[in-house]
């Protein structure tokens, strides 16, 4: 085997039919794609494109880095993460967090490659005076087997722990304002939101869930059953782990955000939270954007609804 590539962050190769060339594409988390064409050797054959103009824009927008870390949870297991600080970060003073999650089967947010649209969210709340953070729970994927299995039965459980944890490990900063660490998630990660804003209510002071699983019988059983088996064989870990059954537990502002239209998490989830949280007797915001689905996306929505996201930031986190 040999090693082609010594710069750290993410490869990947598409491959000609006779393996005699590759375009190689090639970039980490602070620095955009670029793609060559290389021989089997590894050798540059043709630059395709190198997107200096859009690595000249990113400079001139005054980006900070992600830098990568590890903190090691309650139960002994070593998590990775990542941080991104505000310009002219003072480790004197104390600052709010915005913890960015998703946390599910299959997905990692902490690797070493270009963010995307996300990068760019995250670096304007940086630039608002948050420090943005991610970790990868238990249950996500390329840290083996075990790593990856330990939340079978039980999706939800370990990770909402993990996130806790996350959540204590960054108060206990010399940098971070303890009680101004707040939460955000789409999907499985809006699930995510919802679970720590209720059983980790003490360690975050606000939340953003949108288009989340609120109950897993809800949810597609192509996706939950490989993971849960059925509800009739694993009632108590869908009961257990579903965020209507812990509405009572909510303390801090929680924003939920559904498009009416979602067809892969249902808009029945969200409703169903609404209801609970009703009975529970809590304050909350819930906005609907009428017949978008599960990416809400479309004419000004998108532009709307990071708009909304960014005033409930700034005025709970």
């Amino acid at each position: 085997m040999t090693l082609l590539h010594e710069d750290t962050g993410s490869h990947s190769a598409q491959f000609s039919d006779s393996f005699d060339y590759y375009i190689h594409t090639y970039d980490n988390a602070n620095t955009p794609p670029t793609y060559t064409l290389r021989s089997r050797s590894g050798s540059v054959v043709r630059e395709l494109k190198d997107n200096q103009p859009l690595k000249e824009k990113v400079a001139s927008y005054n980006m900070q880095p992600k830098t990568f870390f590890t903190f090691t949870n309650d139960a002994g297991v070593d998590l990775n993460c990542w941080m991104i600080k505000p310009p002219g970060f003072d480790p004197n003073n104390t600052y709010p967090v915005y913890v960015a999650i998703y946390g599910g089967p299959g997905v990692n947010t902490v690797e070493d490659s270009w963010g995307g649209a996300n990068y760019y969210w995250h670096q304007l709340l940086a630039q608002r005076g948050y420090i943005v953070a991610s970790c990868d729970p238990r249950g996500t994927p390329k840290r083996g087997r075990k790593f990856e299995h330990s939340t079978y039965k039980e999706l939800g459980k370990l990770e909402t722990a993990d996130f806790i944890d996350f959540g204590e490990h960054l108060g206990g900063l010399d940098y971070v304002d303890a009680n101004r660490i707040g939460i955000q998630g789409w999907s499985y990660g809006g699930f995510m939101t919802l679970l720590s804003m209720t059983k980790g209510a003490d360690v975050f002071r606000a939340g953003i869930s949108v288009a989340p699983v609120t109950n897993w019988r809800y949810y597609d059983s192509i996706y939950t059953e490989r993971f849960m088996q059925t509800p009739a064989e694993n009632a108590g870990g869908y009961d257990n782990n579903s965020p209507v059954n812990h509405a009572d537990k909510l303390k801090g502002p929680l924003l939920l955000v559904h498009g009416s239209a979602d067809d892969n998490v249902h808009f029945q989830n969200s409703m169903e939270m609404v209801n609970a949280l009703v009975a529970a007797g809590k304050d909350f915001d819930f906005f609907v954007y009428p017949d978008r689905n599960h990416g809400i996306y479309g004419g000004n929505t998108r532009l709307h609804l990071y708009n909304m996201m960014l005033d409930f930031v700034e005025e709970n986190f």
